[in-house]
């Protein structure tokens, strides 16, 4: 079947909640639009006149190729080399209330936690604490009884809730916090930032094995500070440009125009610098133009 002006719009204005699904899902830009073009691919194909709630239906679609995406994804990851990190998305933070609320669950802390779920356990979670979806409707996507569904949201909002990936820090600290840290690559003099960070601070990079980055985790503000001493001897010849990230301020570091990297920090409940991502993969750097997405 073709796709009739009415049913185009109708995806349309479903695809920014898709592709917000599907990100959060796969931790991917570039899978996120594959999954919501596969869903418009089946749309178009269907019998569209039976289906009552064209949004579920898609919501359904989207989740389910998610789930087989995410699946054949992990198992590629057993291959990477270094740290996986979600791909950046640069995109505005909005200021008002339920918006700035989503934007919360895009950033790569909350990202990484999500990463700790079953695939079952994210999609349930998501579909009902983030995207506000009925009991009934998610068991009938996941197909499975409410009672499990029920119990799969339980177990990943605990999951959640322990890990306190959703602290949240007003952007003025994250400005100032990105100022300090800035100065201290420009300085190659991090030792004032050490009052900024936490006791456990960590700093994670991903390269994927085509950029240079630290394969590990460093932990512990000696560690951390050694690297932002050394960074300063490198990153002093990019252009540094501050940038909404993943929901949250940060930055994209570029060289005769093309990023090379981006920068984004999760935050503890004072407020302090927690974890430092570091974004270094070239193939997670090329899509990091605006984004139409919830």
């Amino acid at each position: 079947m073709s796709v009739n002006a009415r049913d185009a719009e109708l995806f349309e204005q479903a695809r920014p909640r898709l592709l917000g699904l599907a990100y959060r899902m796969l931790g991917s830009r570039a899978d996120a639009e594959d999954a919501v073009q596969d869903c418009f691919l089946k749309w178009s194909r269907a019998d569209r006149a039976p289906i009552v709630e064209p949004a579920a239906w898609l919501t359904t679609v989207c989740t389910r190729r998610c789930l087989d995406l995410l699946r054949a994804a992990r198992r590629r990851r057993v291959d990477y080399v270094g740290s996986w990190l979600p791909e950046p998305l640069h995109a505005a933070t909005p200021d008002d209330g339920e918006a700035a609320g989503l934007a919360s669950t895009l950033t790569t802390a909350f990202l990484l936690m999500l990463e700790r779920l079953s695939p079952k356990e994210r999609a349930a979670y998501l579909l009902r604490e983030i995207f506000d979806q009925p009991y009934p409707a998610i068991a009938a996507t996941l197909a499975i009884d409410e009672a499990a569904c029920r119990k799969l949201v339980s177990r990943a909002r605990a999951h959640v809730d322990a890990g306190k990936a959703r602290h949240h820090t007003p952007a003025e600290t994250q400005d100032r916090l990105l100022d300090a840290f800035h100065a201290a690559i420009l300085s190659g003099s991090p030792e004032p930032l050490a009052e900024l960070l936490s006791a456990d601070i960590r700093l994670t990079a991903d390269g994927g094995g085509k950029a240079s980055a630290i394969l590990g985790v460093l932990e512990g503000q000696y560690r951390v500070l050694g690297f932002i001493r050394h960074a300063h001897k490198w990153w002093d010849g990019f252009d540094w440009t501050a940038a909404d990230i993943n929901g949250a301020r940060g930055a994209i570091l570029r060289r005769d125009g093309a990023p090379v990297l981006t920068l984004t920090f999760a935050y503890d409940a004072a407020g302090r610098i927690a974890h430092i991502f570091i974004m270094r993969n070239p193939d997670k750097l090329g899509r990091l133009g605006p984004a139409r997405i919830r």
